[in-house]
């Protein structure tokens, strides 16, 4: 639909025009539209030393050597000058079609000449850059960027502005056809050479640099009406049919299980398509070898998205970046117009609302990209979603009709160089958004990425001995669904040698039980971390201020040198359950309650129910905070035991705390089912097995008796109150 149109059949168009017009203008006027004659480096180096947060950019600065944090640091240095010019030439390229854009809209010549500007000063300027001298070794270099990658995304922004022109009609001259030829004839040439060197040298052809450097080439024979080469970007070897069945595993997430580089790789995806269907080419409904597509893609993400619409930072990624957003918007605004899947809208609101503050088609994705006036701000439409299992990928997320809570689980291949190392993490989700997420990424610069986010101890699992685990996959064991409860049998074996971790989630239709067991074949410390957006308060206890100077946790590196010890937990008899020499002062199990409550709303308190065991340290730790702001600290939970084996049990309801009863058995035996060990509700308990003990959940009108059978998994008793 050509925005002209938009702007009479939509509410919302005229709006966006006008706020993007006012937005140029004012660039116009203060001769903030330059553009550098230097090349960009790499964006990820745009990020302080100190805070490691992103540093500040102003688009409408028009040069500068001094950058600032948002925490007042000012910072200079010719890599954070790289970097700055990155952004400086994506605004630019974005403004191209920001004015193009407004041309179609009001058809207001000046913002034609402007773009037509941009467009012809880069096509005449990209000559001039050499091959970049400063890219790092590891990386595709490019010409206006230290990355190849950088210049074909860089490049697909210009190209499309130009295509926009030409199909409202504006003309270029003889000179600035010859420019434009000359750039066109340069990128291609590079992009070609890329993927020889990707998909041919390197035999690398899955790797999400392939779909952008089709896309940008795709853009390319678009503009020259090079159909027959267009159709073989699409058919052949490292194309766009062979890059889906290969860059996207069967369940439709992209193959590094990185939510980033998912929405990174559709988003190329659908720059093909968009240029394919100028020559009456569906890419949109094609599917690969094992049925992927791009609609199986954008529906992944609606079930990954908490409630609100917010989606996960799986792997490498931010959590939330207002640049990310526009990419999100951008797909989503695409997803909405060729498959009209009302889910989608959730998910296109929360990006709005992560740019503008609130849930609004004012942006220029909307302008360009938007159809329609879907409903932003029903969040509610996602409530009612099923549970979501990727087992090629590894992720499944457990929802259970009724309750508000619902749970994302990390089981599945490592990832890569993208990947974390962080199995069986679990992100505790409810219908305001993530109470435990995974915390993000921070631009690669930041020396937290590795010290700290791609850790083990920054995820909600556990580490061993001070260690982060191994780069390995784990396995779904079992997923069921009955009346009842969903439940969940995660199992990693290759974490640490001789070590093998299981979790096992059960969520009914009111609380969520989460037990973790751990087996090893030798003494050790075993650490389960919690990182909570919110405090953890004591509802049965109190917080007794660590005191002893004791800041670390006996450990050095793998992420620990970023936590301190701030709180021992102190249970109301006065047994201190901190460290070392207090281990043994629990003698029996006892049920501990945690309150978690966010924006002062004790009507969303989260209530977490612990099965404290004799031996464990159940300590308050501060860490970085979110990939958005790391200095921005978090208060995180730690439990500790020691040992060869350790079960950690914790119960979650919104609302008041569940009744819960550890009943210990000194014996040992075992736990019989009614045909079918796969089903729980069938569950008939006749012994003990080797947890030496069960758990008894109770709620007004149910019973639910938990044992660990190592066969079976966590095997359940459902009993009702009145029997």
């Amino acid at each position: 639909m050509r925005i002209e149109q938009k702007l009479q059949s939509t509410l919302w168009a005229n709006e966006a025009l006008q706020k993007l017009k006012e937005e140029l203008d004012a660039l116009l006027s203060s001769d903030s539209l330059h553009i550098p004659k230097e090349p960009g480096g790499w964006w990820h180096q745009y990020v302080c030393p100190e805070h490691h947060v992103e540093l500040l950019f102003d688009p409408a600065e028009r040069d500068a050597h001094s950058f600032q944090c948002p925490h007042g640091c000012r910072i200079e240095g010719e890599a954070y000058r790289g970097a700055w010019l990155v952004f400086k030439h994506q605004s630019m390229a974005r403004y191209a079609l920001q004015a193009a854009a407004i041309y179609a809209g009001i058809n207001e010549p000046s913002y034609a000449e402007l773009a037509k500007q941009i467009i012809i000063n880069y096509a005449a300027q990209f000559p001039q850059y050499p091959v970049h001298p400063d890219a790092q070794p590891w990386m595709l270099k490019g010409r206006a960027f230290h990355q190849a990658l950088t210049e074909a995304i860089w490049s697909t922004t210009i190209l499309r502005a130009y295509l926009l022109l030409h199909d409202e009609g504006v003309g270029f001259n003889e000179t600035e056809k010859a420019t434009l030829d000359a750039f066109l004839s340069m990128l291609e040439e590079s992009m070609v050479q890329y993927r020889q060197i990707l998909i041919h040298d390197r035999q690398n052809a899955e790797n999400n640099y392939t779909a952008w450097l089709n896309a940008s080439l795709s853009c390319v024979y678009a503009i020259r009406g090079q159909q027959e080469l267009l159709q073989g970007l699409i058919d052949g070897e490292g194309g766009w049919k062979h890059h889906l069945s290969i860059g996207v595993k069967p369940d439709q997430f992209e193959f590094e299980g990185s939510t980033y580089y998912h929405i990174f790789v559709l988003r190329a995806y659908l720059i093909s398509a968009e240029m394919a269907e100028r020559f009456g080419v569906d890419l949109y409904h094609i599917q690969a070898e094992q049925d992927q597509s791009m609609r199986g893609m954008f529906d992944v993400l609606v079930g990954l998205a908490d409630d609100q619409g917010m989606l996960p930072a799986l792997h490498d990624g931010p959590l939330a970046r207002v640049p990310f957003a526009r990419e999100i918007a951008e797909i989503m605004e695409i997803g909405l117009a060729h498959y009209g899947n009302e889910l989608y809208a959730p998910l296109l609101g929360e990006a709005y609302r992560q740019m503008d503050g609130e849930a609004r088609r004012i942006s220029l994705e909307a302008l360009v990209y938007g159809e329609g006036d879907a409903n932003l701000t029903n969040a509610g439409l996602l409530a009612g979603r099923n549970t979501l299992l990727l087992k090629d990928s590894g992720f499944i997320v457990g929802r259970k009709a009724g309750n508000p809570l619902s749970y994302l689980a990390d089981f599945g291949p490592h990832g890569g160089s993208h990947g974390h190392y962080d199995k069986l993490h679990v992100s505790i989700q409810y219908e305001g958004g993530t109470f435990t997420p995974d915390l993000g990424v921070v631009p690669y610069g930041s020396s937290l990425r590795k010290q700290w986010f791609a850790e083990t101890v920054s995820h909600n699992t556990v580490s061993i001995d001070g260690q982060s685990q191994a780069e390995h996959s784990g396995l779904c064991k079992l997923f069921t669904e009955s009346e009842q409860a969903v439940y969940t049998w995660l199992q990693s074996d290759e974490a640490y040698e001789g070590c093998i971790l299981n979790r096992h989630l059960l969520l009914s239709g009111e609380w969520l039980l989460d037990w973790f067991e751990v087996q090893l074949s030798e003494e050790r410390t075993i650490d389960w971390w919690m990182h909570p957006l919110v405090k953890p308060h004591a509802a049965d206890g109190a917080w007794v201020r660590n005191s002893d100077g004791l800041g670390a946790l006996g450990y050095a590196g793998h992420g620990y040198d970023q936590v301190k010890l701030t709180d021992y937990y102190e249970t109301e008899e006065g047994d201190s359950l901190g460290l070392a020499e207090q281990l043994d002062l629990l003698l029996t199990p006892k049920m501990l309650t945690l309150q978690y409550t966010p924006d002062s709303d004790t009507t969303k308190s989260l209530h977490q129910s612990i099965v404290a065991f004799p031996g464990m340290s159940l300590l308050r730790v501060e860490t970085p905070g979110t990939s958005i702001d790391p200095s921005q600290a978090l208060s995180g939970l730690l439990q500790r035991q020691m040992g060869k084996q350790a079960n950690f049990i914790q119960i979650y309801k919104l609302g008041p705390a569940v009744h819960a009863s550890w009943e210990a058995s000194e014996a040992t035996g075992t736990v019989e089912t009614n045909n079918e060990a796969s089903t729980i509700e069938h569950a008939h308990v006749i012994g003990m097995n080797s947890s030496h003990g069960q758990l008894v959940i109770s709620t007004r009108s149910q019973e639910a008796v938990c044992v660990l059978d190592r066969e079976q998994g966590l095997v359940v008793t459902w009993r009702d109150k009145h029997e």
